[in-house]
């Protein structure tokens, strides 16, 4: 067996990956189809064309669902010969001497490379990389990866050392050099990466000098100083977040121990500060930034879709690199809340942005709307999901020949050239694992100890460090593992929800979304001291959850807009469902927090 092979069969992550076969892959081909986006290969557009030229980055969508098709050829042969045509239509837009961008060839032709801040020649280039190496990777065939070395040898002639001193604007290239040095063993792909890198935010700053942007602007892109001295996540989430994988990449295959204290610093200021509780990052529509502390504003959330998947990303290599149990909470916290929430269970409509709490009444634009959209003009949300559902068992287990890190103990297959296992659980709705080897031998057994779970039964035969339990585990063999998972109210220190709480249980987040004419708003709920929490079953189109039945009182409010008079209140019952499956039943209202009734202890 050349490559370990994970395959899930749970009912939380599994689901997502079959509907991506079945629908999300195929649904966005066919917005790609109908939207240009494939057609733009063939070049036929002139630079009057308008509106309808192809736009800056609209080769990265395409890239992105190439990806996701090479990630499934195996369960779907069917996408075999149609990725292969996909390719040769792609690959048949490249330029003699490499180049590839459908826009600038057919739109701008004279101006390669001059804007390099806003517009996306690097990025695009970056995920038709990563596509191509996936392609590679999955099927070993090399035309898509050929195209893809011509390019990026351009691009180290034109960006290199005695080249222009240029960097991406929209950072994504970086990481995605990194795979291509990975799987060719071409050490001037790294060491391009490693330049884009190391002259991000150096003065004379490139984009100042030669495209005219001002300094107060370059904080968005994180180019405001070299990035070994940024102390503070900033800017606009998704170029932080794979600027910051790209720099956890590089770190790994140079030794940059230097680079690598910069990501775990960033990545603490991010996690201690500026997190939504359910591992979504964005706190402001203006400019898709991160934010400062104390911005997460359920009702203002932004919570890019792409971002919360670049912080799975992002954490996955720091988890790789340093086996701190930090990052796995946070894949976890962002894999079973923010990361699935923009993505409906039919698998073809999606949130750009992911509200934290709903209002019927509220206006809101395209990109920040209470409803699932089967597309978006800006389309690399719904892109995205081709290519990141068919990873989640890799951000679950990581295995090697003979050692196995179950990161999230998701029920799973594992096989190896030294062992195979099973691991059976209802996770996340249970806390109950039992890890089987079936054949061989695991010699390291690493299971992680959620940072949620103060209760827990391991075996005695292991040792724990780091939050990890480690043990070793033979052919006939089962260890059982227990993870105590109460429900919980979680309350936060930012300012706007300080007096409210959030239920929460074992990873998943919780919100209450009622129908528009409900008699109960989810915003009249008001938690209690005394309420009970009940586990029960529910049906929700394409999956069952279980759900929380938990006793509550409702506020009713008067209806004038300000009024003296006392609102009422009554004991009620409502229902929360894990916030990765909110509006699946209809337009609903929905929240996350919600104010709290309780008596805190005084010394």
């Amino acid at each position: 067996m050349n490559n370990p092979t994970t395959v899930l069969h749970d009912a939380f992550f599994a689901p997502r990956q079959k509907i991506n076969v079945k629908s999300t892959i195929p649904s966005a081909l066919k917005k790609c189809q109908e939207t240009g986006r494939l057609e733009a290969f063939k070049l036929n557009w002139t630079p009057d064309c308008g509106k309808d030229a192809p736009h800056v980055y609209w080769d990265s969508d395409v890239a992105k669902v190439l990806e996701g098709m090479a990630y499934v050829t195996d369960e779907a042969p069917a996408f075999a010969a149609q990725l292969d045509e996909l390719v040769s239509l792609v690959i048949s837009a490249q330029q003699p001497d490499g180049y590839l961008n459908t826009h600038y060839l057919v739109t701008e032709p004279e101006k390669r490379w001059s804007n390099l801040f806003y517009n996306h020649e690097l990025y695009c280039a970056g995920h038709l990389t990563e596509a191509a190496v996936a392609r590679f990777e999955m099927t070993g065939k090399r035309d898509f990866l050929d195209a893809m070395c011509r390019y990026c040898d351009y691009i180290c002639e034109v960006f290199g050392k005695d080249g222009k001193a240029g960097y991406p604007g929209h950072e994504e290239l970086e990481l995605a050099l990194v795979k291509l040095y990975k799987v060719t063993g071409n050490q001037k792909y790294l060491d391009q990466a490693k330049l884009f890198i190391d002259r991000r935010g150096t003065t004379p700053n490139y984009f100042v000098e030669n495209e005219n942007i001002p300094e107060n602007r370059l904080a968005i892109f994180q180019a405001h100083k070299p990035v070994r001295e940024q102390k503070e996540a900033v800017g606009h989430c998704v170029r932080a977040l794979y600027l910051y994988s790209a720099m956890a990449d590089v770190a790994a295959e140079t030794g940059d121990n230097e680079l690598l204290n910069a990501c775990e610093t960033l990545f603490d200021d991010l996690a201690e500060r500026k997190i939504f509780i359910t591992g979504g990052i964005g706190s402001q529509q203006l400019e898709e930034v991160i934010g400062g502390e104390g911005d997460q504003v359920p009702e203002r959330s932004y919570t890019e879709s792409c971002a919360a998947i670049a912080m799975v990303l992002f954490s996955s290599r720091m988890l790789k690199i340093t086996g701190k149990v930090k990052y796995a909470d946070m894949i976890e916290r962002a894999c079973y809340n923010c990361a699935l929430a923009g993505i409906s269970l039919s698998g073809d409509k999606f949130f750009y942005s992911n509200p934290h709490a709903a209002h019927k009444n509220a206006e809101r634009q395209e990109f920040t709307a209470n409803i699932r959209k089967p597309w978006h003009q800006t389309s690399c949300c719904p892109t995205n999901y081709c290519r990141f559902l068919p990873q989640l068992q890799n951000f679950c287990y990581r295995t090697a020949a003979n050692s196995l890190s179950v990161d999230i103990p998701a029920a799973a297959t594992v096989r190896t050239d030294g062992y195979s296992a099973e691991i059976a659980s209802e996770y996340p709705y249970d806390g109950t694992v039992k890890i089987s080897c079936t054949s061989g031998k695991i010699t390291k057994l690493a299971v992680r100890i959620p940072s949620w779970c103060r209760k827990f039964d391991v075996p005695q035969s292991g040792t724990i460090e780091n939050n990890y339990w480690y043990g070793s585990l033979q052919a006939g063999e089962t260890l059982l593992f227990k993870f105590d998972m109460p429900v919980e109210k979680v309350f936060s220190r930012i300012p706007s929800i300080s007096s409210q709480a959030a239920i929460c249980r074992g990873p998943l987040v919780y919100c209450v979304e009622q129908p528009h004419d409900s008699e109960l708003s989810p915003f009249e709920i008001l938690l209690d001291d005394e309420s009970n929490f009940e586990l029960t079953d529910l049906d929700i189109p394409e999956i069952k959850c279980k759900a929380v039945k938990f006793d509550a009182l409702q506020i009713k409010m008067p209806e004038k807009l300000y009024s003296a008079e006392k609102p009422q209140i009554r004991k009620t019952s409502a229902l929360a469902i894990p916030y990765a499956l909110w509006q699946n039943r209809g337009e609903v209202e929905m929240t996350v927090f919600m104010p709290c009734n309780h008596n805190l202890n005084q010394q």
